[in-house]
């Protein structure tokens, strides 16, 4: 089976540096702890728009826009990039707890008759209550798990394209209905650690999508999830969250990565881990577990690295490596069982021409891609009429996402 690779659109700002340009202590609202970082850019529509426009060319078949108070709304910004972009889908995450699930579908249908079908759904249950409750959510964790297995329910539900009636212990609904329901239907992508995760999985997403952890781990999560969806009768796809650094050289790589590190300041380091220790999140107290706060042991399996996880929370590891090693991991990880890599790197752009310039020529060439319209793996011309990028070297151009 052929792999689908995705970007990252950074919504909440990019940059040469890993360091966040909000503060962890008070969650951005004071900003009494931030020092000004260089390199930071905004996540303005036009910068967006270059990174959309550099992944389609390249070949990424879709991207990912986060959601939180720090990002821009996913569903807003996709939106206008669909209209700068021609065949780009957009993994639009968003909470189910602050949404009506009947809005969200018709909302799903509108977006995929806008966009011709480019939609692609990533819930996001929740692992922090501090950022819930800033959105009116006052559940536990369990709960909120339990409510988006209703949520879920109800949107499939209510695509049906009849009155659908629920009767849940979050949700009641009457004849819920999308009079024109989306064609196709989005695909829906969900993460989650958690024993009160799994289940919601296995019952409700098409894509289970996990952090990058080393191969072993991700395998034990791959038989757990397939487990639970088999007692159900059903089939789950798996997808994995990392960054890269790919350059032409292993040295190359890891000198990227050491000079990422020069950026973080102890202070820094050790205010990041106390904020992102008190997550809720099974998935982000395993990430923590990778490194334990610690930058000296941080290549935690082969060309996996940890160093983003120091101070970002969410997805903390990244493959670093030749393109050649890079392309063996990603390889690796299919070989377990992941169909759809979503990937990142900082600057956003310039990393996907790395990876896009990089890595797919080498990921075609092994027979793991299927090409797509107007890529450099299909060997056609770029989505701008010009001839494809060549694989090799990334053009140096201006040096964040979560």
């Amino acid at each position: 089976m052929s792999i689908h690779l995705h970007w990252f659109l950074p919504t909440g700002g990019d940059g040469r540096t890993l360091v966040d340009r909000h503060a962890y202590t008070d969650g951005g609202i004071k900003r009494s702890r931030i020092t000004p970082v260089k390199g930071v850019r905004a996540p303005d529509i036009e910068y967006l728009a270059q990174i959309a426009k550099a992944a389609e060319q390249l070949g990424f078949e879709g991207v990912l826009t986060p959601t939180g108070t720090w990002c821009e709304d996913a569903w807003l910004t996709t939106v206008a990039l669909a209209q700068h972009t021609e065949r780009l889908k957009f993994l639009v995450a968003f909470r189910p707890g602050v949404i009506s699930p009947v809005l969200a579908a018709q909302m799903a249908a509108t977006y995929q008759r806008i966009t011709r079908g480019r939609l692609m759904l990533n819930v996001v249950t929740g692992g922090d209550s501090t950022e819930q409750r800033r959105f009116g959510d006052h559940l536990d964790h369990d709960q909120r798990y339990a409510r988006t297995a209703e949520f879920l329910e109800i949107v499939r539900g209510t695509w049906g394209g009849k009155p659908y009636d629920f009767d849940g212990r979050h949700y009641q609904v009457e004849g819920g209905l999308t009079a024109l329901p989306p064609d196709p239907l989005p695909e829906i992508f969900f993460g989650g650690s958690s024993a009160a995760a799994g289940p919601v999985a296995a019952e409700h997403a098409d894509v289970y999508l996990t952090w990058g952890e080393p191969p072993e781990q991700v395998k034990q999560k791959i038989d757990w999830i397939r487990g639970l969806a088999e007692q159900r009768g059903r089939t789950v796809r798996f997808g994995i969250r990392l960054h890269s650094i790919s350059r032409d050289s292993p040295r190359d790589a890891w000198a990227t990565a050491d000079r990422l590190l020069d950026d973080l300041d102890p202070e820094t380091v050790t205010a990041a881990q106390q904020a992102l220790g008190r997550s809720e999140s099974v998935g982000q107290q395993r990430m923590l577990a990778l490194h334990g706060g610690e930058r000296d042991k941080l290549e935690i399996s082969p060309n996996l690295w940890a160093g983003v996880g120091l101070v970002r929370g969410g997805a903390g590891t990244a493959l670093v490596g030749s393109h050649g090693q890079v392309a063996d991991r990603i390889e690796e990880y299919h070989a377990l069982g992941v169909d759809h890599f979503v990937l990142s790197g900082y600057p956003h752009l310039e990393e996907a021409y790395w990876f896009g310039e990089g890595v797919i020529p080498e990921l075609a060439g092994r027979g793991l891609l299927a090409p797509l319209p107007g890529s450099p793996a299909a060997g056609g011309p770029g989505a701008n009429g010009r001839p494809a990028s060549a694989s090799g070297g990334a053009p140096l151009l201006l040096a964040g996402g979560r």
